[in-house]
């Protein structure tokens, strides 16, 4: 049975009826695994804000992520939703480090690193990590998806680099500063939300359509995959979707 460790860990979320609440001790087990444990702190309705809660949003990959073969998932793999917000936490920081290292997320050709930051969700992809980083055949490069780029995605680089850094000495990788810091970190100008609640939901269409389009053989010789584009999909295509998944209130 894998060993269980009390944390001290802020979380924001709901209950089953809607109602804010806060998580202040949890279960965490060796893998990483979070179990909630929520005491009530406000009878206030928070679904009617409508942005998507860790719960919610992992519910949500777990269901998308079993839609595609095994053959297809094989070039992919993902970090827990919460894993890049607890490493910026200095108390967490290296616990979960050591679960990333178990991952060995680069023998995959693609990486999601979902990021929830200033009550907001950016999807980061790790593209052809699983080869080396001087490869002359494939470009080693990351993407950074935001819905809502007027909020300056680009301020999240110092920490995303950091964070890369930090996984490659974890994994007793051999990596230096210099060679992080040529890594293109690249953002494309995708498809906007329309409000402040739907980027979770963004998020989680970017990681359906780019599991479904993401070639083989990717490069940014020619500039972002082909598929990637401000008309990446319809407003309707989004709404099928979080139907699809009820990801509406």
């Amino acid at each position: 049975m894998a060993k269980r460790k009390q944390l001290e860990i802020q979380f924001i979320g709901e209950d089953e009826e809607g109602t804010s609440c806060m998580v202040t001790h949890s279960t965490v087990s060796a893998s990483g695994r979070f179990l909630r444990n929520k005491r009530r702190v406000n009878a206030r309705n928070t679904r009617q804000q409508g942005m998507l809660n860790s719960k919610q949003f992992s519910d949500c990959f777990e269901k998308i992520w079993k839609i595609f073969p095994d053959n297809q998932r094989a070039s992919f793999t993902y970090l827990d939703c919460l894993w890049f917000s607890w490493y910026m936490d200095e108390l967490f920081k290296e616990k979960v480090l050591v679960w990333i290292s178990r991952k060995h997320i680069f023998t995959k050709k693609y990486v999601f690193v979902p990021i929830l930051h200033w009550r907001h969700w950016n999807l980061l992809i790790f593209c052809n990590f699983d080869k080396p980083l001087q490869s002359k055949t494939q470009t080693t490069c990351m993407l950074l998806l935001d819905s809502m780029q007027m909020s300056g995605p680009r301020r999240l680089e110092p920490t995303i680099r950091k964070f890369l850094l930090d996984v490659y000495e974890a994994e007793k990788r051999p990596v230096t500063k210099q060679a992080i810091s040529k890594i293109p970190l690249l953002i494309p100008k995708v498809p906007q939300q329309k409000n402040g609640e739907d980027c979770g939901r963004f998020v989680l269409y970017f990681i359906s359509l780019f599991m479904e389009s993401a070639p083989k053989n990717f490069s940014i010789t020619g500039g972002y995959p082909y598929f990637m584009k401000e008309d990446w999909f319809a407003p309707q295509d989004f709404d099928c979707f979080c139907k699809r998944f009820k990801l509406f209130s």
